[in-house]
């Protein structure tokens, strides 16, 4: 899940200043249960690729 995310932040998919899925969305739309949607959120700000701003969602930089 967490290469999706990052390959379509690098090829330009999801381009700086767009909304990442949160949560949710990732847990309905891949299946995935809620701690493993957080934990790639969690490693993709680590990377740098994303900020999350709480109440507003998580943006590409």
């Amino acid at each position: 899940m967490a290469e999706k995310l990052r390959e379509q932040i690098k090829s330009g998919a999801l381009p700086s200043g767009s909304r990442v899925p949160s949560v949710v969305t990732l847990t309905r739309e891949y299946g995935i249960a809620q701690a493993t949607a957080q934990k790639v959120l969690v490693a993709l700000r680590r990377e740098g690729l994303i900020k999350t701003t709480p109440g507003m969602g998580s943006f590409v930089i």
